[in-house]
This record gives structure tokens, sequence and C-alpha cells, in this order.
């Protein structure tokens, strides 16, 4: 069964993990679950007697005293109260396990610990400071003491030191699981209380508010505080509780925080004016109030506080995964993290070209469209005309004229005509190298990992890349080795096969010395080649895909990174490093996300700790 302390004690250690772990609300980028937290804030102004309640309400002087803002940090303070005859004592969140049980030391370290933040400047700082006390005295109770609101800034503080503590006071008192104990001095006009201001414009209806009028001792001769503390002039849905103070000659005297409750039990019980109040007064029974209310609320939010844990978590698990894991800090485990992102984007590459991803398809475009398209646009009608022809023919024959066939000048004529085709083959080299680098950029967008290591992305950029330019030189010497092949050595049986001339039933390469220099004949010498041409372009057609898929695309699939590889053995632990140098934006997200996770998965065994019942 879930008791009163195990609910309380429960917040207390929610709380303490969101301390540790950074979450003290306020922060918009992360999932907050100190907020969702039932917490009571004691607000008040400067000498309202807001230490005093607080002492009061623990049984001991721990709280740091002087003059202007004393608070310069918000104070969660979690009492749990012991077995009776066990010894009391503090600890502090920022230092644990060490036990104080002299609390003058405690007064001492909160003053130190708020230094070490905020500097001895007086700056104010929105990080807690977290102190549990240990007594058989206390009732379980969190209170978070916030700086006393003030008007004007002390000596040494800037003049935006107002807003900021009303600032800081709001953030805390605003959010509806918060309670509000809204300290007044009696002696005070009760319109111009600071907390009775804030209080009501944060919680108009008075739900979260519980009223404590202090220095009720003080008040002039003939007056009381009656129809406050009744709720006749400032009513609120919970009652007013009235506390007297030790005096500022109690307090010099060090008296026992013990016997200042007994003068302040007796003076209610005595007192003309409270005495039909006295059991609804004082500090312990404000203390009792909260604690039992406290609980309550507690109870009621829990399912809300389950099912936001729960949700945050998934939220949370969801991103990490997106930002990836933190990133090795040995050069073992670093080398092996760049290998895996290497071969992530490796195995999407290969993906393109084979198919699994789009883009790889267009490779084939450069060979059933563009390669063909510029075999047929090249100029052989021009290079093989009647003229060009007698051109070529009558430099080739020299002085002598040929007898019988033009040898040389169908030579000239085919290995001018061929060297055409090395234009179409070191454009079908380029055209795929480029689909080649397209799908280096598209696949390393597409690895996911990748993305967070620029200097990484950028070095396989490079390196697959200039692997691609190597691929394509020794593409280009291939194919231009094909072409010249061609020229190197003409298929003889192509000519001896050629058609006979019907109308002489000759050979029309054997002209008669009539018709050697006749148009005709120069035509049919044209045409010869040109068909001659016509069945080399096929054949390169064929081969020059196969050179370039041998020589760019097989290769790219095999030993893309090879060389990066080589390389990447040599590197000494600081250069891996190097590599992995992510952008230190998403590496501070990384680590808030994770510490966050921590907390509410703390959270989340904390309450799976405790029994319930409906």
């Amino acid at each position: 069964m879930a008791t009163m302390e195990s609910l309380i004690g429960l917040v207390n250690r929610i709380q303490r993990a969101c301390t540790v772990l950074g979450d003290y609300g306020g922060d918009s980028a992360l999932p907050t679950l100190w907020e969702a937290l039932p917490s009571v804030a004691v607000v008040g102004g400067q000498s309202s007697g807001k230490s005093s309640v607080l002492e009061s309400i623990v049984g001991r002087d721990f709280l740091p005293r002087g003059s202007g803002i004393v608070t310069r940090r918000p104070l969660v303070l979690q009492l749990h109260k012991t077995e009776p005859g066990l010894q009391e004592y503090a600890e502090f969140l920022h230092l644990p396990k060490k036990k104080f049980t002299d609390f003058s030391i405690v007064r001492k370290e909160i003053q130190e610990e708020t230094d070490r933040v905020t500097g001895k400047s007086k700056q104010i700082s929105p990080v807690p400071i977290h102190l549990s006390i240990y007594s058989p005295n206390v009732v379980n109770l969190t209170l978070i003491d916030l700086p006393g609101i003030t008007k004007v800034a002390v000596e040494g503080q800037p003049e935006s030191v107002v807003l900021e503590i009303e600032t800081m006071v709001r953030s805390y008192i605003e959010k509806p699981n918060c309670l509000i104990l809204a300290i007044t001095p009696a002696n005070q006009d009760l319109a111009t209380s600071d907390a009775v201001k804030l209080s009501r414009e944060v919680d108009p209806t008075g739900e979260r508010t519980f009223g404590v009028l202090t220095k009720l001792d003080l008040m002039d001769k003939g007056t009381n505080a009656l129809d406050i503390l009744e709720g006749r002039s400032y009513p609120l849905q919970h009652p007013w509780v009235g506390i007297v103070n030790r005096s500022q000659a109690d307090i010099n005297k060090n008296v026992d925080m013990i016997a200042a409750r007994r003068r302040e039990h007796e003076f209610f019980a005595t007192s003309p004016d409270y005495g039909h109040l006295a059991t609804k007064m004082g500090s312990e029974y404000l203390a009792k109030l909260l604690s039992k209310h406290l609980e309550s609320i507690i109870k009621s939010r829990i399912p809300g506080i389950t099912s936001l844990i729960n949700r945050s978590i998934d939220e949370l698990e969801s991103e990490l995964d997106h930002l990836g894991r933190p990133v090795a800090v040995d050069a073992g485990a670093q080398l092996y993290t760049i290998l895996e992102l290497c071969r992530s984007f490796d195995r999407i590459f290969k993906e393109h070209l084979d198919g699994g991803r789009p883009g790889g398809d267009r490779i084939y475009g450069v060979f059933d469209n563009q390669l063909p398209a510029a075999l047929r646009k090249l100029p052989f009608d021009r290079h093989l005309s009647p003229q060009n022809v007698r051109k070529v023919v009558s430099e080739a024959d020299g002085y002598q004229p040929h007898l019988i066939a033009p040898e040389q000048g169908y030579r000239r004529l085919i290995d001018s005509a061929l060297n055409y085709f090395r234009g179409p083959a070191e454009a079908s080299v380029d055209a795929v190298h480029f689909v080649l680098k397209e799908l280096v950029r598209r696949s390393i967008g597409e690895t996911q990992e990748l993305k967070r290591f620029p200097t990484l992305q950028s070095e396989i950029a490079a390196a697959a890349n200039e692997a691609l330019e190597r691929f394509r030189d020794d593409s280009k010497k291939t194919t231009m080795r094909l072409v010249e092949m061609e020229s190197s050595y003409l298929t003889v049986d192509f000519f001896r096969k050629l058609p006979q001339d019907m109308e002489r039933g000759g050979n029309p390469t054997a002209p008669s010395a009539a018709d050697r220099y006749t148009e005709g004949h120069f035509r049919r010498i044209g045409s010869n080649v040109s068909s001659y041409v016509g069945m080399v372009s096929e054949t390169l057609k064929n081969t020059i895909p196969k050179a370039v898929v041998h020589c760019q695309v097989k290769e790219a699939k095999r030993s893309l990174l090879d060389h990066f590889y080589a390389q990447l053995g040599k590197k000494e632990g600081k250069q891996l490093a190097q590599l992995l140098d992510e952008d230190p934006m998403l590496m501070e997200r990384r680590q808030q996300c994770a510490k966050r996770l921590e907390l509410y998965k703390s959270a989340r065994d904390e309450i799976d700790s405790v029994s319930w019942t409906r």
C-alpha cells in the first residue's frame, strides 16, 4: 500500500534525480519532468519571515541570514521523518554520502555552494541546491525556498536582479502542479504584500495557495489579524495559518528551536484574539497541513506523471536513434566506426548500381541512347563524299596514279574515318563518370549515420571521386585502344567479299583505265568505305559499353574505397578522431537527450518500486 511517507519520498527521489540530471524546469528545448511533479514553493518578500518559517518547520537554524538578497538560488528542502531517538543530520546532493550533524556548517555550505555557481557578485541562478534533512522532529515534506522578492537592487547587484527574481519565482509558482506558500508579515498591509500579489496573479481562485501570516506578536497593540486568518478580508480555498517567529534577540542568543515552538504554541493557546484558532495555528500545524495536502495531490497526479514519463521515454529514444550513438574515444573503436560508416555508404552505392535504388539505369541509358545517337551523328557523309574521296585518293597516289585499286587511298579514308569514333567513345566514358559521381553524392546523403560527421563525409566523397577519376582514365585508355585496334588491322575479308560489278563482271575496286577517275568510281569507293565503317560502328557500339562497364562500373562496385581504406590504416588516433568530428550542437543535443532519458527511466523505476492501491 502506498503510504504518505512513500508517496512524498517517491517525489523526493524523483526531484533529486531531476536536479542531478539537469532538469529544473523552464527548458522548452527538452521535455521536463520537474514541472509535472507536485511541489511547495515558499514565496515572500525580503524580511517577511520566510527563513524563520522554514527553520520553524525544520526545528533547526540552518539558513543563511543577512541584509539584502540572501537566498540567490532555489533551495529544494526535503524533510524525512525518522524514528524517535535517532540523530538528526543533513545531506547535500552535491556532496553525496557526507552527513552534516552541525547545522551551522549546513548554513555555511549553502552560502559557499551558492557562491560556486553565482560567484560573490550577488547574482542569482535558477540552478537549485538540494538539501535533505533527516529528523524525528519533522514531517515528510518537500519545500522549495525561492529568493525573496525585492523592489530595489542592493549595492553590488545590477538593476535587472529585481526582474530576474520575479521571473524566477513566477517560473515556479505559475505551474499548475505547484502549491504556493505565500508568506506575509502581519504587521504589513496585506494589499502591498509581494507574495499575495504574485500568488493572486498566478492562482486567482486561491486553489493552490496557502497563506501564512508571520510576526503576529509584533502587531500594534489593540489590533489583530482575525479578518485575514478567518478568511474574510482575503479568502483562500485553504485556511490561513498564523506563525510567531523567534525574535531577533532569540536568534542572537541561539534559543533552541524546540523551545521556540513551545513559545509559539503558548502564544496562540493563551491569546485572547487567537485562542479559538490555536489548534490550527503555528509552524508544526502548517507542516502537517502541507504534508497531508501534498500527499493527496501526489496520489492524484501519479497516473498523469506515469503517462508523461512513458511518452517522453519513447520520444527521447526515438530522437537518440535519429542522432546516433555517441562516438567512441579509443582509436580502435573509432576505426571500426569509420569502417562501418564506409560500408554503409558502399552498400547504398551498390544498391543504386544494381537497381535496389534508382539512378543506376542512367548508365544503361548512356549505352542505349547516347552512344548510338552520337555514332549516327558522325560526319561520314561529308567525309566519304565523291569530292573528298577524290581528294584523299589523289593525294595518296602521288605522282603515280594507282593501277588497279587505290590501296593507299582506301587505307587513308578508313583510318581517318575511324578516328571519328574517338569522340563518342570518350563521351561515353565521361557520361558514365558523371552518373557515378552523382550516385556517390546521393549515396553519401542517404547514409543516415554519416550525416553526423561532415568531415568524414567530405573525405569519403573526395576518396570516391578520386577513385572514379582513376577508373575514368583507365576506361578512356581501354576504349581508345578499341578504336586504335580497328585502325591497326583492317578486316580484309570484308573487301574480298564485296559484290561484283554486274555491268563489267569485274571487281568494282579494279576499274578500267577509262573510268578510273570518274565520279562513279569515287562514289563506289566511298560506298565501300562507308560499309566497312558501318560494320566497325556496330562492333564498337557493343564493345565500348563492355569496356566502360568493366573499367568503371565494375571497378566502382569492387574497389571504390580501397585506397581510402589503405590510408585509414596509417592514421593515428588523433587523425581518426578528426574524421569523426561531429557538429558541436548535435553532440550537445545528444548528451542532453541521454541525460534526460536517464532521468525518465530512473523516475519510472522509482514509481514501479512503490506498491499502489486503488
